[in-house]
């Protein structure tokens, strides 16, 4: 069963899915982007970093969270 919550796998992401993304210049840190996801770039069904995903403001990272409202 693959898990709705985990943004590893690329069946959990979708446009306008509010997400936190680390950015390449983050990922030594952590720090963590919140946005609303505007394109999936990643095309394989899975990435054990996270889905790559380009935010409907133009930023770039892999999925570190999916956010529930």
């Amino acid at each position: 069963m693959i898990p709705t919550q985990d943004g590893r796998y690329r069946t959990s992401v979708s446009n306008g899915l509010m997400v936190d993304i680390i950015q390449k210049q983050d990922q030594r840190t952590g720090k963590k982007t919140r946005g609303i996801v505007g394109e999936i770039l990643t095309n394989s069904t899975f990435h054990p970093h996270g889905i790559k995903v380009r935010l409907s403001d133009g930023k770039v990272g892999r999925i570190g969270a999916i956010i529930f409202r």
